[in-house]
């Protein structure tokens, strides 16, 4: 059984947590090659990109404290550096 990529479990669990209306998960760790935080794994930077309905009426800290728990703490726990567009 293949390992699943950080970048299929960020989409799956963003999917499956918000129901977006559009979802864009990028692996941008290529562009930080030699950086700080750049472990070799090819798995460290990522952006997301998404649109639900479910952020309305949150504050742009509550929009990132639910995205980042619905990542949950293991997943957060191995990528670098995370930036969020979130829009409703």
């Amino acid at each position: 059984m293949q390992k699943m990529l950080v970048e299929e479990q960020i989409f799956e669990k963003l999917q499956a947590e918000f129901s977006p209306e559009a979802l864009q998960v990028l692996n941008e760790s290529d562009q930080h090659a030699g950086h700080a935080g750049h472990d070799g794994s090819n798995e460290s930077h990522f952006r997301v990109v998404i649109q639900a309905s479910v952020f309305d009426d949150m504050s742009r800290l509550a929009r990132h404290r639910a995205v980042h728990a619905a990542l949950g703490k293991e997943l957060i726990a191995r990528i670098h550096a995370l930036v969020l567009e979130i829009n409703s």
